[in-house]
């Protein structure tokens, strides 16, 4: 084996470098042991601002996810109750469902602005069917309020009690505020002014206006017309 030519200098040219370049600071030596102190925490300052970024990204994300479902949430509930309260009140009927014990007038429509009473038929998917007196009414509990419909079978111009009577069911709850109104023609044939009692039980109103308001805000306000005003309505002269 031939042995390992050393110049004067120290240099070695088999090995390409000088012994004496792993004992300076900026040798080869120096680079090969890592990174230095400064480096280490430069990267994990840069490291932990993109966890940070990242978490944040994410919470937003999430929270963007939840009031999207929020908002869906509510929407189908104002969308479910507006079209169950158009169906039920455009189908009211003209049919007596109490007589006025003084006056002995028929009764058949009952309105304030928090109770409505009237009659119309039940759908089948109810399992009931048949004219059914229908009372909406609006309780309350604490700054809650719930608004609750009842139905009660009609029959020659009184209700039926049944034996297993269900309670009222809620329709909407966790609401702040539930206002009825009621008009029908005035005098030129015009829409009246918008009353919260009606004082015409014995016939029924040209619209009524239903407006609730939940947490989140009012909803769409609702004016549903009854077809059947024309034949158990007011005359206008009646009308101011």
């Amino acid at each position: 084996m031939r042995p390992v030519r050393r110049l004067a200098s120290g240099f070695y040219p088999a090995l390409g470098h000088s012994p004496r370049a792993f004992s300076r600071p900026g040798g080869s030596a120096a680079s090969a042991a890592g990174f230095t102190l400064i480096e280490v925490l430069l990267a994990t300052v840069l490291l932990a601002a993109a966890l940070t970024l990242a978490f944040a990204t994410l919470r937003a994300a999430g929270a963007t996810v939840q009031r999207g479902e929020a908002m869906a949430a509510r929407n189908e509930r104002i969308r479910a109750v507006s079209e169950f309260l158009r169906r039920r009140i455009g189908g009211a009927q003209g049919i007596v469902f109490d007589l006025d014990q003084a006056s002995g007038a028929s009764r058949r429509f009952g309105g304030e602005m928090e109770r409505m009473r009237f009659v119309a038929d039940l759908p089948d998917y109810l399992g009931r069917g048949g004219p059914h007196l229908h009372e909406l009414v609006v309780v309350r509990s604490g700054k809650d309020m719930a608004l609750l419909v009842d139905f009660t079978m009609v029959m020659a111009g009184q209700t039926i009690a049944e034996r297993n009577a269900r309670p009222p069911e809620p329709l909407a709850d966790g609401l702040r505020s539930v206002e009825f109104a009621y008009r029908t023609l005035g005098k030129r044939g015009v829409p009246g002014p918008w009353l919260y009692t009606w004082e015409h039980p014995e016939a029924l109103p040209l619209q009524v206006r239903v407006r609730i308001e939940d947490a989140q805000g009012a909803w769409p306000d609702m004016v549903v017309a009854l077809p059947l005003a024309a034949s158990y309505g007011v005359a206008p002269e009646d009308q101011p």
